[in-house]
């Protein structure tokens, strides 16, 4: 018999449905210790505030410890942590999937707030509305030197001068119409003026081109809610360099490619905190180019227990894999961005 509400509103060790002590005040059973032997629920239930914190805090960054022994292992040994797990070693680490899914939650969030790791970009343009200003300026002073240059032909005088303004005043006028066709960040988004014959396509194409800022934030959003599309995208490309080794299953390539991911994804949410404290630009660049070649080496060569040789060929082709990976995810985000 499952315990009553009030019963579970309990803060006594044990007290279950029916008041004797020693029954578990999630599902009733018998205890013989300090977890339910059933449901695994502890035997003391806590109703105080600072509990309530302990759980958060717990949730957020313990992992039940698991978080402690994973990162330092993805870091610096993430052959063996890809190994260990896949041998079986699930309690001690935090799950290939949940960590990946955790670190890009984590990665769109510090994004948001400091930008990403070269930086928030400056605005290259004007405003929308400071472009609308200078249109209407640009425009009056043209109307007046039109009407002047009319008056001095009027008077067979030289209008040499005046035609120069005018010539300068229709190129800030163009510049100006380039600005407004601009997003806030100065992008102007433009597909060509070629139609494709597809008339779904064309109209989604031609609905990004006067809507640039909604496509980009579309393609964000899309980022964030398809990342996991990255690993089925990936496994293949990194199965073709052990096809023939049957002792190797998708199983291993997929915990190698969403442990791989993730650490990049870390990597990346670092490089964008240090950004602002140390003023990184192209370093940003240089470490992802040198960091992450060296993780995919130390990684193939614990995971799949190669030779020196074996591991450098291999993450040679596999960077080369992650760059045609990463243009097919682009890809479909534009996809989902154009027909979305």
């Amino acid at each position: 018999m499952r315990p009553d509400a009030g019963a579970a509103m309990s803060e006594t060790e044990g007290d279950g449905a029916d008041g004797a002590p020693g029954n578990c005040l999630n599902c009733g059973a018998a205890l013989a210790g300090r977890f339910c032997q059933q449901c695994g629920q502890r035997a003391h239930v806590h109703r105080t505030l600072g509990a309530f914190w302990h759980d958060l805090l717990h949730g957020v960054l313990h992992f039940e410890g698991r978080t402690w022994r994973t990162l330092p292992l993805l870091a610096w040994r993430p052959g063996e942590l890809t190994r260990r797990y896949i041998a079986g070693e699930r309690a001690k680490f935090v799950s290939p999937m949940a960590l990946f899914l955790f670190s890009v939650f984590l990665m769109f969030a510090v994004f948001s707030w400091v930008g990403g790791p070269l930086g928030p970009v400056a605005p290259s343009g004007p405003s929308a509305e400071e472009a609308a200003a200078s249109r209407a300026q640009a425009e009056q002073r043209l109307r007046a030197l039109e009407g002047e240059r009319v008056a001095r032909l009027g008077r067979r005088e030289d209008v040499r001068v005046i035609d120069a303004q005018i010539a300068a005043i229709r190129g800030t006028l163009e510049e100006v119409r380039l600005a407004e066709g601009r997003t806030d960040d100065g992008l102007k988004l433009s597909f060509g003026a070629r139609e494709t014959g597809i008339a779904w396509l064309d109209r989604a194409i031609h609905k990004a081109e006067e809507n640039p800022s909604l496509l980009i934030y579309k393609l964000q959003s899309n980022a964030y809610k398809f990342s996991w599309l990255l690993i089925p995208i990936s496994v293949p490309f990194l199965w073709l360099l052990f096809f023939w080794k049957r002792r190797y299953g998708a199983y291993d390539h997929v915990v190698f490619v969403t442990y791989s991911l993730s650490f990049l994804t870390l990597m990346l949410v670092l490089l964008a905190l240090l950004q602002p404290l140390f003023r990184i630009g192209g370093e940003a660049i240089l470490a992802l180019f040198v960091l992450q070649p060296v993780h995919m080496y130390r990684q193939l060569r614990g995971a799949y227990a190669l030779r020196w040789f074996g591991a450098l060929w291999r993450t040679i082709l596999l960077l080369l894999f992650a760059f045609v990976a990463l243009g097919l995810f682009t890809l479909v985000l534009l996809a989902l961005g154009l027909l979305g």
